[in-house]
């Protein structure tokens, strides 16, 4: 990205991605890397999810005298990891646009892997009284601070390493490494509720899954050590330094994109109401109103966790091939009917039926979760694209996926019913489908194009 004065000749872009057997090896390193550290955070964030309604209502929560006002006292201290996230969008996604995207990587998967490792430690509430709901909440905000720089710079570091036109596949697997740590988070509680009884369960067997974290981190931290930073990211860096204009970070994006930021938190709002609902008010549900066994449920998520996986990395080609706009309405679309479908076959109380809606609302979830990377990072110049996607991404989750859970809990508790959570996602799917309505289509779009145009607006704004 240069500084040069409109009408100028734009130089010749290089010939997007390399293909050579390094290059391709390059790439295939720098998506383990950012997989890695995705599938610790998010084994993390999950585990402390699915703790939240089968443990800590139990065990750090005072008793109320009713199961529903536990499970929401307890997702309210969920909820405060989404109140950190952007916090942790704003302060990573700066120094990420300053000083690398590795760098912020590692400080972000050590910060998670620590606070979920002590979580593991907690005493409970009979031992030590309201510190020990006081202490789970201090670390979920660490927990949720860290998350909130890990994902842009995740992502990034594929999408901007990737050709331009395979950007949606290849940035897809970061994304499909959320279903992986959730996988993993969900087996590892699956076997212990299965070997263990539910009082050994509730005494120390749910603690194992929080340390094992710390297993994950080693081997995530040491492979973001092997990669390093985009070509493009390297230009912008070097410019941050020769021209006086040109600015990052969090500051610039809002003054110079706000309507780019707008877009982008339109685009996750159905996205991240529907991935709650079904990935974790689906287990209060089938648990507390179905009376459904937590462990015969957990072997079901598993399975639907597993096949996200590889819907996730089918759309990412999808969006390469057709691109990001249809398939995102139709995920948009298709999420707005879930509720009305998905709850009655949950009612049957039928495991076949149940399996069917867990899957097919992550398959739904993935036809906009895997889009998101490459239609976002389109969105922003190099300079400050961390933070232009993390405060879309991370802002929308405080009104979103935060209060998801809590909003269907308090429905479910008042009215016995999932009507109003059916309409609430309903909404949510109208506002996404006309925030993408409004977006050019961007398959194939060169970022160091885009870095050009910025440069030009700098220069004469419009």
């Amino acid at each position: 990205m240069s500084m040069k004065q409109p009408g100028a000749t734009a130089p010749t872009d290089p010939p997007a991605g390399d293909s050579s057997e390094e290059g391709q090896s390059l790439l295939r390193r720098t998506v383990a890397a950012s997989m890695a550290g995705t599938v610790v955070e998010w084994y993390d964030f999950f585990l402390y999810a699915t703790a939240s309604a089968l443990v800590f209502a139990k065990v750090i929560m005072p008793a109320t005298g009713n199961a529903y006002d536990a499970i929401i006292a307890a997702f309210v201290t969920y909820a405060i990891g989404f109140v950190a996230r952007p916090l942790g969008g704003i302060v990573f996604g700066h120094i990420g646009d300053r000083l690398g995207r590795k760098y912020t990587l590692q400080v972000t998967i050590m910060m998670i892997g620590v606070a979920t490792v002590l979580m593991g430690c907690l005493p409970t509430y009979d031992q030590i009284g309201l510190a020990a709901p006081i202490a789970l909440v201090v670390l979920r905000f660490v927990q949720g601070l860290a998350l909130g720089g890990e994902w842009g710079g995740a992502v990034l570091l594929v999408a901007e390493h990737a050709p331009d036109d395979r950007r949606a596949t290849w940035a897809a697997w970061p994304q499909a490494a959320v279903p992986v740590g959730n996988l993993l988070a969900t087996l590892v509680l699956t076997v212990m509720t299965l070997a263990l009884s539910d009082a050994a369960f509730l005494a120390w067997g749910w603690r194992v899954a929080f340390w094992l974290s710390a297993v994950v981190v080693v081997v995530g931290y040491y492979i973001r050590r092997s990669v390093t930073d985009s070509p493009i990211f390297e230009e912008a860096k070097a410019e941050q330094g020769e021209v006086a204009s040109a600015g990052y970070g969090v500051f610039e994006v809002i003054r110079r994109y706000p309507l780019g930021v707008a877009k982008g938190m339109g685009l996750r709002f159905a996205e991240n109401i529907m991935y709650y609902l079904v990935v974790s008010f689906s287990i209060v549900y089938l648990v507390e109103d179905q009376k459904m066994d937590q462990g015969a449920l957990l072997g079901l998520i598993a399975v639907a966790h597993a096949c996200h996986f590889f819907f996730i990395l089918a759309v990412g080609r999808l969006a390469d091939s057709v691109g990001r706009k249809p398939v995102y309405l139709v995920g948009a679309v298709l999420g707005a009917t879930w509720g009305f479908w998905a709850f009655p076959m949950l009612d049957t109380k039928n495991n076949a039926a149940i399996l069917a809606a867990l899957i097919a609302g992550l398959a739904i979830h993935a036809l906009m979760y895997s889009t998101q990377p490459a239609i976002m990072a389109e969105m922003f110049p190099t300079r400050m694209r961390y933070s232009g996607i993390s405060i879309s991404y991370q802002v929308t989750s405080i009104f979103a996926g935060s209060l998801a859970p809590l909003l269907a809990i308090a429905w479910l508790k008042d009215t016995g019913t999932w009507t109003n959570t059916a309409i609430y996602l309903a909404v949510a799917g109208i506002i996404t489908g006309l925030v993408v309505l409004t977006l050019k289509e961007t398959r194939g779009t060169s970022l160091r194009a885009l870095d050009r145009a910025d440069a030009e607006r700098e220069v004469s704004p419009a």
